[in-house]
């Protein structure tokens, strides 16, 4: 079994593992897609879909402030 602290530079020179590294970080593949770009669409539907739910709260707030 490999020492998993020790760099393979041959494995990692060659392009054997994947695409190059970006600025933004280590481009990783999961499955065969590209796990980077999944995570950035994730975030998009989580970010809105937590501002339809605050803005939800919101409107029930105020229409039950306009009842009183």
């Amino acid at each position: 079994m490999a020492d998993p602290t020790t760099a393979d530079t041959a494995a990692t020179t060659t392009g054997a593992v994947g695409a190059p590294d970006t600025a933004a970080g280590p481009k990783t593949v999961d499955a065969g897609k590209w796990a980077n770009k999944r995570v950035y669409h994730r975030l998009v539907i989580y970010t809105v879909g937590c501002h339809l739910f605050a803005g939800f709260i919101i409107l029930l707030f105020e229409l039950g402030t306009r009842n009183k």
